[in-house]
């Protein structure tokens, strides 16, 4: 099975799904590179969009579409400047044009080139999208792509020998795996797990890549505890963190987001106020990834805020530090990298427990790791928060990343708290279920699961609230 880096996991990007506008924004990016690879970009007069099963259900809510033709247009989900990303859809739905590769005009008209086929899924994922660029002499390029979650691409029939297979210290698949090499290796989690990532980086890229991704955990949850209003795509949601922040801080004054951090600390530490503190993180992460904001995969857009929620946790309330920063999100890294391996981080494949349950067993890890907890009890912590989240639905109101999105992000934080609390207190040589037989469990609900609870908005909630959604 190919490695796979904590900084595969953790991706900073722009919501409000990892899977339907991260995914698909970045099969577009590699459609783009593959017709410049074969010499054929400066000939590709039109190109059309397919896209298939759940990608074409909820696509519209998902904003599919628009990170499709940010992708044609040459924008990147890292750099883009997310405030003006409307007025671009808008400026290309009017011109019924697109810069491709963001160089050259061709005729682009949304509403015919890109094709949502609501009936038909491709066999290899739910998650299917083809692309067709047709040349100036008639010839025509198609590639398939499919977005297996958490912005993760695979290329249909890609050939497997154009790629290394990267060789590492401590080659993990199995939790068992995990717990053998530290307990050879006399070392803690995210030790192993460093020491694999110098496979690709040298520490000093580790920790600049941590800090890069904890300062836009950071700046996201600032945003959101700062911005009223409305969330877009017709459901009128009302934004809820920065009332909750205002309310909890009262008169406390502050100009930056360290002076506001220093509020917090301040605000009080009974059990009321740190569980509504906690969230409120969540709520602000998952309004402005509802928002086409930018934000982590963690491991998926919709699961965002758990992380940052149960690491803010950690930092203000626990007299966290810069190094507990960076073995929390390196144990929640590998954690989410188990999962994927061994079951999916794809709510299209496996409902919502692959998305908040995963989030919340990587948020338990990585919160037991900085509390003192040793192996097994990361491992336990980890177990007991998805054991909790076992066939939890994906259900979305219209196919928005808002109802009930939002609020699972909340109750996935409280939930791994509470699992890394119990870990601490336990015996785990007495538990008897393990974190690669949750995992298992989990593979399995999921394949049991009826598709209409696998991200399609055509079960639960989703049919009982009328909504007429925007494409905005």
């Amino acid at each position: 099975m190919e490695a796979i880096s904590v900084f595969d996991i953790f991706k900073i990007g722009v919501g409000p799904s990892s899977s339907h506008t991260m995914g698909p924004w970045r099969a577009a990016q590699q459609f783009l590179s593959t017709c410049d690879r074969k010499g054929i970009l400066s000939a590709v007069a039109q190109v059309r969009v397919d896209l298939f099963g759940s990608l074409a259900k909820t696509g519209k809510g998902h904003g599919t579409d628009i990170a499709i033709l940010l992708g044609l247009s040459g924008e990147d989900p890292v750099t883009c400047v997310t405030t003006s990303i409307h007025q671009r859809i808008e400026a290309i739905t009017t011109a019924c044009s697109l810069a491709l590769g963001g160089t050259r005009s061709i005729r682009f008209d949304p509403a015919t080139g890109i094709v949502f086929h609501r009936d038909t899924v491709l066999p290899f994922h739910p998650n299917g999208l083809s692309f067709t660029a047709v040349l100036y002499d008639g010839a025509k390029h198609c590639e398939t792509y499919y977005s297996v979650g958490g912005g993760f691409v695979v290329q249909e029939a890609q050939d497997s020998d154009r790629h290394e297979i990267t060789k590492l210290p401590f080659p993990i698949e199995h939790a068992s795996q995990l717990v053998g090499y530290c307990h050879d290796q006399g070392e803690p989690v995210p030790r192993i797990v460093w020491k694999n990532e110098m496979v690709w980086r040298s520490d000093l890229e580790i920790r600049a890549g941590i800090e890069r991704l904890w300062q836009e955990m950071l700046h996201c949850v600032y945003r959101g505890c700062h911005t009223d209003g409305e969330l877009p795509g017709g459901l009128s949601v009302v934004r809820r963190a920065a009332h909750m922040n205002r309310k909890l801080l009262g008169d406390a004054s502050y100009n930056s987001l360290e002076t506001w951090l220093e509020a917090i600390r301040c605000s009080g530490r009974d059990f009321q106020v740190i569980s509504r503190w906690v969230s409120c993180f969540a709520l602000a992460v998952n309004e402005e990834n509802a928002s086409f904001g930018r934000v982590v995969t963690a491991p998926t857009n919709g699961a965002a805020g758990v992380i940052p929620a149960v690491m803010l946790y950690y930092y203000l309330f626990c007299d966290g530090d810069q190094r507990g920063i960076e073995d929390f999100i390196l144990t929640a890294g590998e954690i989410g990298s188990l999962f994927k391996k061994g079951a999916t981080i794809s709510a299209a494949m496996g409902g919502c427990q692959a998305e908040i349950g995963v989030s919340s067993a990587m948020a338990a890890a990585g919160l037991t790791q900085c509390l003192g907890g040793t192996i097994d009890q990361v491992l336990m912590a980890s177990e007991i928060a998805m054991e909790h989240h076992l066939g939890l639905t994906c259900d979305p109101i219209g196919g928005l990343v808002q109802i009930p999105c939002i609020e699972r992000n909340t109750m996935g934080a409280i939930k791994a708290i509470t699992a890394a609390n119990i870990a601490m207190d336990s015996d785990p040589s007495s538990a008897r279920v393990s974190l690669d037989g949750v995992i298992k469990s989990m593979w399995e609900t999921a394949l049991d699961m009826n598709a209409k609870y696998k991200e399609t908005a055509e079960g639960g909630l989703a049919l009982y609230i009328p909504v007429n959604v925007s494409e905005c």
